[in-house]
């Protein structure tokens, strides 16, 4: 009599316990506030030129069209971290560079700016958006070490691993 062993790494015992403490970590308020803050931050990036009012200004289309599209780009990245946080987790990096573009991107993509809003919403809001992408990123990280914790690995104790002490 033989059983039959599920082919695929889809049911590999580590891949679903990963799979289920990364479920565990979005059931966080943390994570959820995490989730929600970035997606209101890359929201308001995007609808920022029209509420700050630099839309009308001459010059400024570029950077009109720069916070659109980043804030859209950002809310959707991380947006994605409720559903399918295992899979979106490694995308905080790209995250947090929208983060860091969005803050030099009055400079770069309109050239002289001379209105003190625009550069103000985009330092505070790219700022935001960094550390966001970084509160994301070490959730990623807590929950691989964490993993690396229950496995035994780092040299604790925990379960398989051998006791230390010497003896024979």
């Amino acid at each position: 009599m033989s059983t039959q062993i599920p082919m695929g790494m889809e049911h590999h015992p580590d891949i679903v316990e990963l799979r289920e403490h990364y479920e565990r970590v979005t059931s966080t308020p943390a994570a959820q506030g995490v989730e929600a803050l970035a997606v209101l931050a890359g929201l308001f990036l995007a609808i920022s030129p029209w509420v700050v009012g630099f839309s009308g200004f001459l010059g400024f289309t570029t950077l009109v069209v720069n916070n659109l599209i980043l804030g859209l780009a950002f809310a959707l990245l991380m947006g994605g971290y409720g559903s399918a946080y295992e899979r979106t987790h490694a995308r905080a990096w790209a995250a947090t560079a929208i983060g860091v573009w969005c803050m030099i991107a009055p400079w770069v993509v309109s050239g002289n700016v001379d209105v003190r809003r625009t550069i103000t919403t985009n330092l505070i809001t790219g700022g935001c958006m960094v550390l966001l992408g970084l509160a994301a990123i070490s959730m990623a990280s807590m929950t691989a070490s964490g993993a690396a914790m229950r496995r035994g690995a780092g040299g604790s104790a925990t379960g398989g691993g051998r006791a230390s002490g010497g003896g024979a």
